[in-house]
């Protein structure tokens, strides 16, 4: 009799994570090597998606800490991931640019965690979201997962997205707001995107409030074209 293999379990949280790949017609009957993992189709009555592609990975992340009895050394970690990505313009090239080979990028990314005293679980879940070609989406799924953190929690998580990373007056302030707004409780997880210029999106649930440049500008031009 054959013996059923036991995926590792960072290979179960890429398997998850990857979701079903092109050209499969039933899953987990074909993988394809990938940079050193193996990648399959997911069962997907493993794990909840916290929606999207970033929530797949989140949810995959979530489930493998929990597994493991991890998720007290994972949670902060990953808090301190985004932290990483929004302080180090030249860590967010490195994950961002197309143009650096995703073997050398991997490297380049497991390093500066390991120098940053990041532990295994963390690492090898940079190192799936590589394997993946998925380096860019990064900051999104650690924002996924600290969602998915505070929903398991009872938290409401407010994701504000800035031009320029928020000091320390400016979170006080929009905290203040958002009790006004009736949020008491209110976990605000932070992501800096450099191209929406100046102002900031806020988005709460289903609610998007975007008062971001970009937009302004995006809206202007519009209205140009339309008096044109």
């Amino acid at each position: 009799m054959q013996k059923a293999h036991i995926a590792p379990p960072h290979r179960r949280m890429l398997d998850a994570a990857a979701g079903p790949m092109p050209g499969r017609s039933a899953p987990g009957r074909h993988a394809r090597p990938n940079h050193g993992f193996t990648v399959l189709a997911s069962d997907a009555t493993l794990f909840t998606p916290a929606g999207g592609l970033a929530g797949r990975y989140a949810s995959a992340l979530y489930a493998h800490a929990e597994e493991v009895r991890a998720l007290d050394r994972v949670v902060p970690e990953m808090a301190a991931l985004g932290r990483l990505i929004d302080a180090s313009a030249d860590f967010r090239r490195l994950l961002e640019s197309p143009t650096f080979d995703v073997n050398i990028a991997s490297k380049a990314a497991l390093a500066v965690l390991t120098a940053e005293g990041f532990g295994k679980i963390v690492q090898n879940f940079v190192g799936v979201v590589a394997a993946n070609r998925r380096l860019r989406d990064l900051r999104t799924m650690v924002a996924a997962f600290a969602a998915l953190v505070a929903a398991r929690r009872g938290v409401v998580t407010a994701r504000v997205i800035s031009a320029h990373p928020l000091d320390n007056v400016q979170l006080t302030q929009l905290r203040a707001r958002l009790i006004e707004a009736g949020y008491g409780s209110v976990e605000i997880i932070k992501e800096v995107d450099p191209g929406l210029l100046g102002g900031l999106v806020l988005k709460i649930g289903a609610r998007l409030y975007d008062s971001s440049l970009k937009s302004r500008l995006q809206r202007l031009q519009h209205a140009m074209k339309g008096a044109a």
